[in-house]
């Protein structure tokens, strides 16, 4: 099991919520951090602070956290109270330095409370982009722990709107915060098949003998969601669907995907490889694209339909892309990386289609893949011809399966969350984005935004129903880019 946080007597830990009275840090942050506390992962020393502008009751305060919580016991639920117990609440302005000053008196105050000479203190800012910067230079100047105590700050995607703006953000966090402070957080990288990934490529010989373009034609990585905007398309539109999903967790799916063997698991060494891989995609055109937004279905209102969304809006809510990256290992393998918002299901998953067999003797021989089912029934198994049982000698595609659910019934899955703040206690990075590695990524995506978005733009998203697969020209799409699918074939986890 991994070490308790803060084991030593001599060391304090205090945690604190930025943003703490919206829905992130209720419906996340604050569950994960109970997951946490109670996997006795957060030393029984550690305090949680609260912060925000709205002027709540500690009381009250401590009730919005418990109602997003789930217990499944007696003894849970009694957990959940001495949680409760360690989560305070301070109000206070963003921009403003006095209600700083208050906030570190607050922590002082806890922090003399116990023996620990050491003081540590995290800030997570679960906070809407436009007060990052205030917030964190408030934290900087008014809320730092004294040397040899450590600070660590944590930022909620979006980085930015493009490459200029993700600049402008990371020269303002470097003003005051040193790289090596802050961690990024992408909660796609915390769930327990995207950490899988690497274990799979790196950990397994008949894996990596053909993780190469002699072997593999092609690699999806998809995200499907079933809901649509739900009265916040105001907010979407103002990103649409590529800054949301494909920019950052989809293309840091395609970088671990991708990357070579690291030197070792040490965090820079394992953000070297997926760099260079980024480094080898050139930009994204309208060429590469395929962009949907969603319709009504008659029951279900469309995305145009949504009171909060402008007036005649053109933002996507579907986009498929194919990537090439320009390395001898991947040279002319396509990643085709989709996403979209009213689909038919709720999927994230990685498929990766091999090459056509060379010199087939068989009919009717479908290509091989192996599936990595990110969510939900998370799963990794591998499609292969096989010959129908009984006196037939006709091939069948069947599977070679491992689905968690069977396999690791009896372990819990934790939340992706829960995972990268263990992680950003423990001070490791390997799962947070760098700045360079989020330089790179934009500038494969800010020609295309800049395309779609302008004033005088004549780019239109091919409609769909709400609840279908999504745009009708997707199967052309990808069959141009190399997919295969087999007709007929449909897997189930519980088969």
């Amino acid at each position: 099991m991994t070490t308790p946080i803060t084991p030593d007597k001599d060391e304090t830990t205090v945690i604190v919520v930025l943003g703490a009275s919206g829905d992130l840090a209720f419906k996340k942050t604050y569950p994960a951090l109970f997951g946490l506390y109670k996997n006795n992962l957060l030393h029984e020393d550690v305090k949680i602070v609260g912060y925000a502008r709205s002027p709540i009751e500690l009381a009250d305060f401590r009730k919005r956290v418990s109602s997003k919580i789930k217990t499944k016991s007696d003894q849970e639920a009694r957990i959940l109270q001495d949680f409760l117990n360690l989560c305070t609440y301070v109000a206070g302005k963003y921009d403003e330095e006095a209600s700083f000053k208050r906030l570190n008196a607050y922590i002082e105050d806890i922090e003399e409370a116990h023996s620990g000479a050491v003081k540590h203190r995290v800030f997570y800012m679960a906070l809407p982009p436009s007060v990052f910067i205030p917030a964190s230079e408030g934290i900087r100047k008014s809320c730092y722990a004294p040397h040899p105590g450590t600070n660590r700050l944590v930022v909620e995607k979006p980085f930015g709107k493009d490459l200029q703006s993700s600049k402008e953000l990371g020269i303002a966090l470097a003003q005051h915060w040193a790289e090596d402070e802050i961690y990024r957080i992408d909660h796609y990288l915390g769930k327990e098949m995207v950490k899988n990934l690497m274990v799979l490529r790196f950990a397994n010989v008949f894996l990596g003998a053909i993780w190469h373009r002699f072997y593999i034609n092609n690699v999806q990585i998809t995200f499907k969601e079933k809901i649509g905007t739900e009265g916040r398309g105001g907010y979407f539109d103002e990103f649409g669907i590529i800054r949301d999903i494909m920019q950052n967790h989809l293309l840091q799916i395609l970088t671990i995907i991708a990357m070579e063997k690291p030197v070792s698991l040490d965090a820079e060494d394992v953000r070297n490889e997926k760099v260079k891989v980024l480094r080898c995609i050139e930009p994204l055109t309208m060429d590469d694209v395929l962009l949907g937004q969603y319709v009504t279905d008659g029951k279900t209102p469309g995305y145009r339909d949504d009171p909060t969304v402008p007036k005649g809006s053109n933002t996507p809510t579907f986009a498929a892309a194919v990537f090439y990256i320009n390395n001898e290992r991947w040279d002319g393998v396509p990643f085709i990386l989709k996403c979209g918002k009213a689909l038919e299901n709720q999927k994230a998953e990685v498929r990766i289609q091999f090459q056509d067999v060379p010199g087939n003797i068989y009919s009717d021989v479908a290509r091989n893949e192996l599936v990595i089912r990110v969510q939900p029934e998370e799963s990794v198994y591998i499609k292969m011809m096989n010959k129908q049982p009984g006196l037939s000698a006709a091939t069948t595609i069947s599977e070679l399966d491992l689905s968690y659910s069977k396999r690791y019934k009896d372990v819990p899955i934790p939340d992706a969350y829960e995972s990268l703040i263990l992680d950003v206690m423990k001070g490791d990075k390997s799962n947070f984005v760098r700045d360079d590695e989020l330089d790179a990524a934009w500038k494969i995506f800010t020609p295309l935004l800049h395309e779609i978005e302008a004033p005088k733009s004549k780019i239109v998203p091919e409609e769909y129903v709400f609840g279908s697969r999504g745009p009708a020209g997707l199967d052309e799409f990808v069959k141009k880019h190399g997919y295969h699918r087999p007709a007929g074939y449909h897997y189930s986890a519980n088969l």
